[in-house]
């Protein structure tokens, strides 16, 4: 319990960073939301509308400290400011409206290839050498070297252009069917989301096997393993409490960092397919210099990244004992 103690305290103080980080790198940056619209109408507005304008966007010309806690105040009523790129609407209604489509498919995506690559991980090892071995992981280390993007390209041409087995871009079909909890809405978004989530799954399940493959290489010959095996305990046990049990830390802390960032979406991929999501509002907001909505985005990512390592280290505490004595 002391350990969790201390790591909640560290990570408080880890979102206290995060968020002044996160007020002090746009305001430091030059310009503001108001000057960005402005310039993209040539500079043909009067004094008064860009004071208005200003006014509307929540830009304050106050000295800084003040805006810092202007911005506290502002985080702690859930105000997150107006988007620039889907103006006049807030921040928060924007987040509502993209983190789903993320999560669903990044998160349904990283449990996959997580699970998987995890067992392939555990089975190439226990039988290294043999011809399972020898396939798989060349191919794997083959597999973790193709870019994402080309990835997606590829089944997006193939699968999409070519054979019209997939559509070629959206989240689902916006012509004929109405979003919502229906069973039409679901099979249109699910096979809408197919070729992304294949993508993600196909280029992220090479480095949990390999990384799975590495540490039991290491835990197999660690004593305590070799004292199983002379025990006479069954392979499976060996394999699942004994090696298994112990290698998966590693990936375990991987897994949880990599849930932290499910929410800031797979930006490649969501862009070349053209899906709903935080990616591609990034890259709009990005590109519409959309203030606002980047610190709502690396708020919600670094609060997520924070909370999954504070369960990570809460699962070390499940599956290490050394981390509950305080021997580790």
């Amino acid at each position: 319990m002391r350990h969790i103690l201390r790591r909640i305290l560290f990570y408080l103080v880890a979102l206290w960073a995060s968020v002044t980080l996160n007020f002090l790198i746009p305001h430091l940056a030059p310009g503001n939301p108001a000057q960005a619209l402005v310039g993209k109408m040539h500079g043909r507005v009067a004094p008064q509308a860009l004071h208005a304008l200003e006014i509307s966007l929540g830009v304050s010309h106050d000295p800084l400290y003040i805006q810092y806690f202007q911005y506290i105040l502002n985080l702690i009523h859930g105000n997150l400011g107006i988007s620039v790129t889907y103006m006049p609407t807030p921040v928060t209604d924007v987040l509502a409206q993209e983190l789903p489509w993320t999560i669903v498919l990044v998160g349904v995506s990283l449990v996959i290839s997580f699970v998987i690559g995890t067992i392939l991980g555990i089975v190439v090892v226990w039988w290294r050498g043999a011809l399972m071995d020898t396939i798989l992981s060349p191919f794997f280390t083959f597999l973790s070297a193709i870019p994402y993007f080309w990835l997606a390209l590829i089944l997006l041409y193939y699968f999409g252009a070519q054979l019209g087995w997939f559509p070629l871009h959206g989240g689902y079909d916006a012509d004929n069917i109405d979003q919502g909890w229906t069973i039409d809405f679901i099979l249109s978004a699910a096979q809408y989301a197919f070729l992304p989530a294949l993508t993600i799954v196909i280029g992220s399940i090479s480095g949990w096997m390999l990384g799975m493959r590495n540490a039991m290489i290491t835990t197999l010959s660690e004593d305590y393993v070799l004292m199983a095996e002379a025990k006479g305990l069954t392979t499976w046990r060996v394999m699942t409490s004994y090696a298994a049990r112990n290698a998966i830390l590693p990936n375990v802390t991987q897994f949880a960092l990599s849930i932290g960032f499910v929410v800031s979406g797979s930006i490649l991929t969501e862009v070349v397919f053209s899906y709903p999501g935080i990616g591609y509002a990034t890259l709009q907001a990005v590109q519409s210099l959309d203030y606002s909505l980047l610190q709502g985005i690396f708020l919600v990512i670094s609060i997520a990244v924070l909370v999954a390592n504070l369960m990570a280290d809460v699962l070390y505490v499940i599956l290490d004992p050394r981390v509950r004595t305080g021997k580790g």
